[in-house]
């Protein structure tokens, strides 16, 4: 029996073996081949990190190549920049000077004021209300402010929050502007509104406003009981991190890294003094920020922030509201420029490519205060954003945003809609 156990024992050891031994030879193919993709893994992702470095930095001398060239020609003093393609800010900097009367220099934390870009901030406000229905855009606005009278009673029952978002009340061009930059509330011109006549129909004519569009901030102040300063903050500047963002004059004054406003003379750009206006309409021109906050404002805009606020809800400020007519405007000279609109507090243009056929969308908008000059436009089948804040009135933002989307073509050496930063 003993003779027969080991006899046993040694035919499953022979029979085991070479089972065990080409496991063994298995695993540890495996585990080479595991190896080596890991291996190859790392690889991939260095040159991908090492090409990225790269473009980046060709990118960044590309930009200061072009507005140290517009710096050289008197065309600028000073820019604050930003870029973003997705969830990655790519470029957050400054160039050129604060002041033509000192060296301090322009980074990615200086501080401009923003002018109308503000309208694009009450837009999306509007639109995250309406989400929680707090307010609808068919509401009419002497609902909330019933003092609010423009033209007969039948036409001022017509006017609702989405045509003062729009532009589209009737108003004519401007209307009241004189009022807000004198620092009137706007509780206060609203009242006033009874003056003035009507051009059209609520809903039918692109007239651009300040005053009207000014009173959208008391519609949902008396929605939410809170300023329009008190929402944005809340719904947005703290949780994005927007922290060098303010609403006031005052806070402006006590900011040392501040670029400070510039007009045009014949010996060249002359330093002014910051000025007081429009912080009584917030919505319609009263934020000051730097392009860093910008940066973190675009990556929002374009969906990356889905626990602020959900893109879907976001996309309702640029949906197209209203036409915006003729070919005159400088944006409707960007080449491929087929048509534009306007949604709430954005401008919506769309591009079709001559040869190729393609339709692209561009959410857009300029701002002008104070003789700051800033341009902001969002390009959503690239996700892609470009900001640029001057702090003078320079003709150079007219082209600004088609010129730094061609430095970025080239650079990545790619057709826009295959962009990837």
């Amino acid at each position: 029996m003993r003779h027969y156990r080991i006899l046993i024992g040694t035919i499953l050891v022979v029979l085991i073996l070479p089972v065990i031994t080409a496991s063994k030879i298995h695993s540890n193919e495996a585990t080479i081949r595991i190896s080596k993709s890991i291996s190859y893994k790392k690889e991939v992702d260095k040159k991908a990190i090492a090409l990225y470095a790269s473009k980046k930095q060709k990118l960044k001398t590309a930009l200061e190549e072009y507005f140290n060239k517009a710096i050289a020609s008197g065309t600028i003093v000073g820019a604050g920049v930003s870029i973003v393609q997705g969830d990655s800010i790519v470029i957050s900097d400054g160039f050129g000077k604060r002041s033509v009367n000192n060296k301090s220099k322009v980074n990615g934390e200086t501080v401009f004021r923003l002018g109308s870009l503000s309208k694009g901030f009450a837009g999306v406000l509007a639109a995250s209300l309406e989400a929680e229905g707090k307010l609808d855009w068919d509401d009419k606005v002497v609902d909330y402010i019933p003092e609010f009278q423009f033209g007969d009673r039948s036409n001022t029952k017509k006017v609702r929050l989405s045509h003062i978002l729009s532009h589209s009340s009737g108003t004519p061009y401007h209307s009241f502007t004189n009022l807000v930059e004198a620092g009137l509330s706007v509780s206060s011109i609203a009242k006033r509104f009874d003056e003035v006549t009507p051009i059209s129909e609520p809903g039918s004519v692109y007239s651009y406003q300040n005053a009207m569009f000014s009173l959208s901030q008391e519609v949902m102040e008396k929605i939410c009981g809170e300023d329009i300063k008190t929402q944005l903050k809340n719904q947005f500047f703290s949780p994005l991190g927007m922290s060098t963002i303010s609403m006031d004059h005052d806070s402006l004054l006590e900011v040392e890294n501040v670029a400070m406003p510039h007009v045009r003379s014949r010996r060249g750009w002359k330093k002014t003094a910051l000025r007081n206006k429009y912080y009584n309409a917030v919505a319609a021109g009263g934020i000051n920020a730097s392009s860093l906050d910008m940066a973190k404002w675009m990556r929002f805009l374009l969906g990356h922030n889905p626990e602020v606020l959900q893109p879907k809800v976001i996309e309702k400020a640029f949906s197209p509201f209203i036409e915006i007519p003729g070919h005159s405007k400088y944006y409707q000279r960007w080449a491929n420029h087929k048509q534009s609109y306007y949604g709430f507090g954005w401008r919506i243009h769309e591009f079709e490519d001559a040869e190729t056929q393609q339709e692209t969308k561009v959410w857009h908008h300029g701002g002008s205060v104070n003789n700051y000059r800033n341009e902001i436009a969002l390009f959503p089948e690239t996700d892609l954003g470009i900001c640029v804040l001057l702090n003078g009135n320079s003709r150079l933002a007219r082209t600004v945003i088609p010129d730094l989307r061609k430095i970025i073509e080239r650079i990545y050496n790619t057709e826009t809609k295959n962009v990837s930063l």
